[in-house]
């Protein structure tokens, strides 16, 4: 991979890992409600979650999509669905006072699988694959890129995060934190706008 091609690649990982999106917002959401260190497994699934995601539809996921096409318009649906299913879990999220002891944040597990039905990450990772990974570099040109998106979105994801447990000394107040759970819902519903209308 050229030097020009390579900062491209890390030019799009960081816009890409940096804006808004279901794993950024759910993660501001989970430092708000959990903090930092709580939600430090639900960061490293996203990260790494993603980077076996890309190399995954590098190693051959781009062709059944391009064999049938059909299978991708059903992950599109499942995907959509998912999403807001949990924007509905974040809008009525228990507040402190009224939460039970058993809730809590994303599990590295649950945030790794959360990736296959993150329409962004679809999207960011057969972009990535199609005009980043060379052909005649073989699997390691889509190990790479695997591995600049890791080292680019770790550290992204985790600005959300931390953003969110800043919030969260402004959201004392119970009703404070349920206007943020609900902002956030409906910021993870709005993510989907690219698509569902692209």
């Amino acid at each position: 991979m050229t030097y020009d091609l390579l900062t491209a690649l890390a030019a799009f990982a960081f816009v890409s890992s940096i804006t808004p999106g279901p794993n950024n917002l759910m993660l501001m959401a989970s430092g708000a409600n959990y903090g930092m260190r709580r939600t430090l497994p639900h960061m490293l699934g996203v990260a790494l979650g993603f980077v076996f995601m890309v190399i995954l539809v590098g190693v051959g996921l781009i062709q059944i999509f391009d064999m049938v096409p059909v299978t991708y318009t059903v992950l599109k649906v499942a995907s959509v669905g998912y999403l807001l299913y949990l924007a509905w879990k974040i809008a009525t999220a228990a507040t402190p006072e009224t939460a039970e002891p058993t809730g809590t944040p994303f599990t590295f597990l649950q945030a790794a699988a959360f990736q296959w039905v993150n329409p962004k990450a679809w999207t960011m990772a057969l972009t990535a694959i199609s005009v980043y990974a060379l052909p005649e570099a073989g699997i390691w040109g889509i190990f790479l890129v695997g591995f600049v998106f890791g080292a680019i979105n770790l550290p992204s994801v985790g600005l959300w995060a931390w953003m969110g447990q800043q919030l969260r000394r402004m959201l004392d107040d119970p009703r404070k934190l349920r206007a943020f759970n609900i902002t956030m819902a409906v910021l993870l519903v709005g993510s989907l706008y690219p698509i569902l209308w692209p």
